[in-house]
């Protein structure tokens, strides 16, 4: 029991921070250590907070390569899903950047030990690998629309293991309503003391009280507030008259 007075202990975080290995130095000559939240990440690396984390910019901006480098980083193959085990493991995907390989993670105390990371780009062949190992909860993601699907797995039974939850742009298979229950999902992992870190252009994902957002772009990695991104800005803005965007296009 806690006693009178002194504050109780809350539960530690599977990841703590991320950081550039011993010896790894930029190369602003090359890809992707041009991107300036990559070099930021080489140079004085990130602590990743308890709760939700989103990382926001344009495309190209480095969140995906950010996502991707902390995943494998973390033992987890590039192709995405559980540390012991990914689709086509023997095959990274051809736009891995192999940024995981220069870091080193200072880890916490969690108990919930996993971490899971879902690529876009290869949901499928990770559906297709439950499959083939007889997930029974499974058997049909296929059949099911890619929403759906991927709802699905984040409701599993095996995610209660997941400490660490890596996500990229995980919207573009979502409705608003789906957007909304994957927030609430996000909600309740960070109540029960797990972290997620998730690249988005979402509004609505990104609005989650709580989270912190970190802006990625040409000033690296800094801290943001909802109501001043950019992005929310242009929705705001795109919405209240979509006329004048259609309008400004060229041809």
């Amino acid at each position: 029991m806690t006693a009178p007075g002194r504050p109780s202990r809350q539960p530690d975080r599977l990841l703590r921070r991320v950081g550039p290995a011993a010896g790894t130095r930029p190369d602003p000559g090359r890809w992707p250590d041009a991107v300036p939240a990559v070099a930021q990440l080489l140079t004085s690396g990130l602590d990743v907070p308890a709760g939700v984390t989103f990382l926001v910019g344009e495309n190209g901006a480095g969140k995906s390569t950010l996502v991707e480098g902390i995943a494998q980083a973390l033992g987890v193959h590039a192709e995405g899903g559980l540390r012991r085990h990914a689709p086509g493991r023997e095959q990274a995907p051809v736009d891995a950047s192999g940024l995981g390989d220069r870091l080193q993670v200072v880890r916490g105390t969690s108990r919930h030990r996993e971490v899971f990371f879902l690529r876009a780009e290869t949901t499928h062949r990770f559906y297709s690998w439950l499959h083939d190992v007889g997930s029974p909860a499974h058997a049909d993601l296929h059949r099911r629309s890619h929403g759906e699907s991927f709802l699905d797995v984040l409701d599993a039974a095996w995610m209660r293991q997941v400490g660490l939850l890596l996500l990229d742009e995980p919207e573009s298979a979502l409705s608003f309503t789906n957007q909304l229950v994957l927030g609430r999902s996000f909600a309740a992992m960070a109540a029960q003391g797990r972290q997620v870190l998730c690249a988005t252009h979402s509004p609505l994902l990104t609005a989650l009280p709580g989270a912190r957002i970190l802006q990625v772009g040409p000033d690296g990695i800094t801290r943001a507030q909802w109501e001043d991104l950019p992005l929310v800005r242009d929705w705001r803005f795109f919405l209240d008259a979509p006329e004048r965007y259609w309008r400004r296009l060229p041809g």
